[in-house]
């Protein structure tokens, strides 16, 4: 059985709801993030992401990891590359050009927007966003998004979807790296296209079964 290491807070959310969309039996193993422990180390910490337990599966020591019956991945974007590749169906490419688009884009919101989205995020939730320190990070992170904005925001003017007329593992991902700047009401109202998009993806049963989870994991 497929067994995903990790919480519903943290990049973990992603290959939750890519199992959630292939109808996937998984174990969940939760391991929360070390930093959010006073001691990590103690002997009734839960396990983390210092445990030996788990730094025996990620010896990097981050979050999340998949183990599919001995095949053990640890990067969250590239574990719903292989989910797709290895299920099928209408989220995986059809054709070598829909891989290689699907790969492209995902390696382009891993590196062009996710530094900048994740600022956003860490900001927020520190709650420092009102500081003049949080007001500058945002405001150079969310000046850095404005490009991959606007490229997103070309393409979904070609297509409904990120590579075609349908939802895949391309929209999946990039979704999850761009609800990372959902607190930017200004940047998504200037590129409407993609709050629409964003908003679609939002809208499916097994992204919403994934946040259900993580509301009940937060509380």
């Amino acid at each position: 059985m497929l067994t995903i290491y990790g919480v519903y807070r943290s990049r973990a959310s992603r290959n939750y709801w890519m199992a959630g969309e292939l109808g996937l039996p998984f174990r969940s193993v939760p391991v929360i993030q070390a930093y959010r422990l006073a001691d990590p180390q103690a002997a009734d910490a839960p396990l983390n992401t210092r445990s030996l337990a788990f730094l025996a599966v990620n010896p990097m020591g981050l979050i999340p990891a998949m183990d599919d019956d001995g095949l053990v991945l640890t990067e969250s974007l590239a574990n719903n590359l292989y989910l797709a590749r290895k299920h099928g169906g209408p989220l995986s490419g059809q054709t070598v050009a829909e891989e290689g688009l699907i790969g492209n884009w995902t390696m382009w919101a891993a590196t062009e927007i996710e530094p900048h989205a994740v600022k956003i995020v860490l900001t927020v939730d520190k709650e420092i966003e009102k500081t003049p320190e949080g007001k500058a990070i945002i405001t150079a992170a969310a000046a850095a998004l404005d490009k991959g904005f606007a490229l997103l925001s070309a393409q979904l003017g070609k297509t409904p979807y990120v590579i075609g007329d349908r939802f895949t593992v391309a929209d999946l991902n990039l979704a999850e790296v761009f609800r990372y700047a959902m607190s930017q009401e200004a940047l998504f109202a200037k590129y409407p296209a993609v709050k629409a998009w964003l908003e679609t993806c939002h809208a499916r049963p097994a992204f919403q079964a994934m946040m259900a989870a993580r509301e009940l994991e937060a509380a």
